[in-house]
């Protein structure tokens, strides 16, 4: 198996929107993209898949050395091997690598976050560093569309974390702030224990309607002129803000069951938005 079928792999087991989004792409482009997204579901998956925090630090502390023999030149793992020749030619800076450990390392240690700056913070590190490495890959990225694409995966991340409040919960781990929990007076305790509420439904409102603004925001600074290259990401945009609005359409009740958009409305929806049709 070669690296980049090994990343192909990666990517397809993890069933995500984001394949949808590649298909578009011509060929080197699209293997460049999987292989980012390969290296973000490995990086992921050391704390997702393991029950022993120790031995999770430690496989990240491997993932750290391996990005240094990534930009070294002398990678060990595939999907390293399978980056190697696409930082050059894409201009993908490592600081950017550093920040999705970074932000997977969070996940490692804190399981509360007690501002909406501080979970701006994790939501940079672990959707937003991938956005810009993203659009990179995808075309040539001006300072706007750097911050379109910075705009994006924190509008993306926001958008999973209503859709997993439940699956989060049942990990112990709660991405609501703690002083908008205040604000709204949801407990923790009660949150843990799955119960809905009136409290709870305005709060994950009020996270939506941050979601909507930041889609807005994140479309209106991208340039005309960059949106072809850029359509793998507005057909992200398009699939998640459709989640989105079906999680207020279901009264946000993600604490018993994980909504999702159906398979046949996202090709519907990825095909919209290829043919230019911008999210709205």
């Amino acid at each position: 198996m070669t690296p980049d079928q090994y990343c192909e792999s990666k990517v397809a087991q993890s069933g995500s929107n984001l394949t949808a989004a590649f298909k578009i792409l011509p060929a080197p482009s699209r293997a460049a993209i999987t292989a980012l997204y390969a290296f973000c579901r490995e990086v992921d998956d050391v704390v997702d898949e393991c029950t022993e925090p120790q031995l999770a630090a430690i496989k990240l502390s491997w993932w750290k050395t391996e990005l240094d023999r990534l930009f070294e030149g002398t990678p060990n793992h595939p999907v390293t091997k399978a980056l190697l020749p696409r930082l050059a030619t894409y201009g993908l800076p490592r600081e950017h690598f550093s920040e999705v450990i970074a932000g997977v390392e969070m996940d490692l240690y804190q399981n509360r976050y007690a501002s909406w700056a501080d979970l701006d913070l994790y939501c940079d590190r672990v959707a937003g560093a991938v956005g810009l490495l993203s659009a990179r890959i995808f075309g040539t990225a001006s300072d706007e569309t750097l911050r379109y694409a910075k705009l994006l995966g924190r509008a993306l991340q926001y958008t999973n974390i209503i859709r997993d409040v439940g699956d989060d919960a049942r990990k112990g781990r709660i991405y609501l702030p703690a002083d908008a929990m205040t604000a709204h007076a949801v407990e923790s305790t009660s949150l843990l224990r799955f119960e809905y509420s009136q409290p709870l439904s305005a709060l994950l409102s009020d996270m939506a309607g941050r979601a909507h603004c930041l889609y807005d925001e994140a479309i209106a600074v991208l340039p005309r002129n960059e949106r072809v290259a850029q359509r793998p990401g507005l057909i992200m945009a398009t699939i998640y803000r459709e989640l989105l609005r079906l999680l207020e359409a279901e009264s946000f009740q993600v604490l018993h069951q994980r909504i999702s958009v159906a398979p046949a409305r996202k090709l519907w929806l990825a095909w919209r938005a290829s043919m230019g049709m911008m999210p709205t």
